[in-house]
């Protein structure tokens, strides 16, 4: 058998890497635990510095996907936040900002919320902490120190689960809403080391779901990124 060429190759990855978006809305069928297993194995091939492997991964299913669920939305509703990285508006740059406005008036218009109802927008936060109706969700902590260079490392995993989810035809929302409540987290699933940086909600897609269809922009080439030579 021919091994493929650097064009099929390219093509291949440029199709993997743009076909991995945000997904809102799930079917509530469950992955098949082979595939489960597949995934979270491929993820295991990110690179983190001197192959450290800084990360530990944390997947709920079943019963223990739905007594998280309910915490995580007990805990909302009391404002009982617990955030290991911390998060602030102030952290982004004018440009970010645009950027977010942009893409929140695409999210919300394709879920009829008009830009002034916040109430509704409040209601769509919470019905997120129920991971979008997905069947799974992930968890990713930091382990170590817990500090922005182990951090880096596992975005660089984030990235790799994402795109091995892809890859086996299961679509993914990763939600910084989900890390707001580490505490919650750790709790209910006994979890006694690491930072909570992320976590992600994944399944199969509900084609139907007008959400789905919202798109997001990416910068120019220019816009972030110089070449020097």
């Amino acid at each position: 058998m021919s091994l493929p060429t650097p064009t099929e190759l390219s093509a291949a990855a440029e199709k993997l890497i743009r076909d991995r978006r945000a997904i809102r809305a799930f079917r509530p069928d469950p992955v098949p635990e082979e595939t489960l297993r597949a995934i979270f194995t491929l993820a295991g091939a990110a690179p983190s510095n001197s192959n450290a492997q800084p990360w530990r991964v944390e997947v709920v299913s079943g019963a223990a996907r739905e007594r998280l669920a309910d915490a995580l939305r007990a805990a909302h509703a009391v404002n009982r936040t617990s955030v290991d990285f911390p998060y602030s508006e102030d952290m982004y740059a004018p440009v970010h900002r645009e950027r977010r406005a942009a893409f929140g008036a695409g999210l919300y218009g394709a879920l009829g919320i008009a830009p002034d109802d916040h109430a509704a927008r409040a209601a769509y936060d919470e019905e997120s902490l129920g991971f979008y109706g997905a069947p799974h969700a992930a968890f990713l902590f930091v382990t170590g120190d817990g500090g922005p260079r182990l951090a880096a490392d596992v975005g660089a995993y984030l990235q790799t689960l994402l795109l091995a989810m892809t890859a086996y035809g299961v679509a993914s929302c990763p939600q910084g809403l989900l890390s707001f409540y580490a505490d919650t987290v750790r709790d209910q699933l006994g979890v006694t080391e690491g930072r909570l940086l992320v976590g992600v909600s994944f399944g199969y897609a509900d084609p139907a779901a007008p959400v789905n269809r919202a798109t997001a922009g990416r910068a120019a080439l220019e816009e972030v990124t110089a070449f020097h030579r």
